[in-house]
Formats: C-alpha cells, structure tokens, sequence
C-alpha cells in the first residue's frame, strides 16, 4: 500500500502537478517563514527549517527567495500564520486531512467548508478522519536514483520503516521523531542524487475503494481544494484501480 495519495499520481501523469512555479515557491516560502518564526533563522539547529529549505532546493526555489522568507520569519511584517489541520469525507466516504497554513482563519475555514459541501463532501470534527490514517515521515526519491532491492536495502540500513517503490519514484517512510536521522543517514548515498522531497505526511492505514462518479468527483473536490491560497497539503485514502487510474489519467 503506497502512502502518498493515488490522486497525486493521477495528477502527475496529467501535467496538472507542475503548478505555475509562482503558486509553488509561495507555498515553499510560506512553510520556510513559518519555521523560521517558530525555531529560528538557523537551519542547523532548526530541524523544520532545515526541511524547508531542502524541499525548496530540491525544486530550484533561487537562494535569494529562501533568503527572504527566512528574514521574513524574524521580521515584525510577516504575515501571523496558523496552522491548521482540517478532517472531512468526500464522494464516497474516502477521508481526507487538509493542513492550511493562514494568517486568517475565518477565511480559511469558510473557503474550505465550502469547497466540501459544494463537491459532494462534508467537513467533520478534528479525529474523525486522523485516526485512519499515521503521521510518518516520508522521503521521496526519483526512480532512477537505485533500483527498488538497493532502495529498500539503504532504507532500512538507515533505520526506515517501509519502502514503497512505484512507477513514480520510491518512498521512504519512518517514525515521526526518525524523519531527520534517516535522511541524513541516506544523504550521499546514492552519490550527488538528493532526494525530491523530505517531509512529515498523513499515511493512510485504512483504504476506500472509490471508482465511477464518486472518483470522478473525488479528483475535483481533492483539485480545488489544493488550489485553495491557504492551503499546503491535502492527503486522503481512496484506493484506486489500476483501470481507474488510467481512465481518470486520460
């Protein structure tokens, strides 16, 4: 079972992924500012910051945009952002966890209850949707960095929970707490191949089966709610075929 959201996939093999590089590099300087306000402006000894700043590397965000968002996590005009962790059900009954990062509340819960309710979903209240699912690490390799045997074998090595190596590319997960300790047991590893992304991610533990209608409307409410200004990350646990995928991909 794949941690990482099968719509995700879908969207990457649509093109829909690769965003305007403008709505990615906010998102990017938003979570960097942010850890920059809460731990500080040192990356080594500011663990979150020191993902951030990777993860905005690891997408070519320039030096000088990362250099601007720290400043702006220790300057007095930032932006007060909160974040929030939203539950809901969409088409189907496939849960999904909305984490927004806003510096309005009102704003970003009226944006996101009305993305549900419009879409065939329903917000509901906080542990409805969080208990099936686990707060882990997740690393993200490309696929041609190794082959799946020398992956997992790394992996584990470097104190992983599970590997999952698809099409996509391969996905490390680890204890919440291990996130950073893996990642920098594997860095070098696999020579200059750094990893797309190092993050902590909700991973569902219990899959809905969705296909038809439902899917169809999934995709879309799953679509706009990542569109949303306010929000930074959307997962859920639909499960869908190999068929559906494909259909849903054309």
């Amino acid at each position: 079972m794949a941690g990482h959201s099968k719509w995700a996939n879908i969207q990457h093999r649509k093109g829909a992924q690769d965003k305007k590089r403008a709505v990615l590099f906010s998102r990017l300087s938003k979570e960097i500012t942010i850890a920059s306000k809460l731990g500080g402006p040192d990356a080594d000894g500011n663990p979150r910051l020191r993902l951030a700043i990777q993860n905005a590397k690891a997408q070519s965000m320039p030096k000088d945009n990362i250099k601007r968002a720290v400043d702006k996590g220790q300057g007095g005009s930032g932006d007060d952002y909160v974040e929030i962790r939203y539950e809901g059900f969409g088409p189907g009954g496939v849960g999904i966890i909305v984490e927004a990062s806003t510096d309005n509340k009102n704003r970003a819960a009226s944006e996101i209850r009305t993305t549900f309710s419009k879409n065939g979903g329903n917000l509901g209240e906080t542990g409805s949707v969080s208990f099936g699912f686990e707060n882990v690490g997740e690393i993200e390799y490309a696929p041609e960095v190794a082959d799946e045997e020398a992956m997992l074998e790394a992996a584990l090595e470097a104190g992983a929970m599970d590997v999952v190596s698809e099409a996509e590319g391969h996905f490390i997960y680890t204890e919440r707490e291990d996130l950073m300790e893996v990642a920098g047991a594997l860095d070098g590893h696999f020579g200059d191949q750094a990893p797309k992304s190092v993050k902590l991610m909700w991973r569902p533990t219990n899959m809905v089966p969705v296909s038809g209608d439902d899917a169809d409307k999934l995709m879309q409410l799953l679509d706009l709610l990542d569109d949303l200004d306010d929000v930074q990350n959307v997962y859920d646990n639909s499960e869908l075929s190999a068929a559906e995928m494909d259909r849903l991909a054309g």
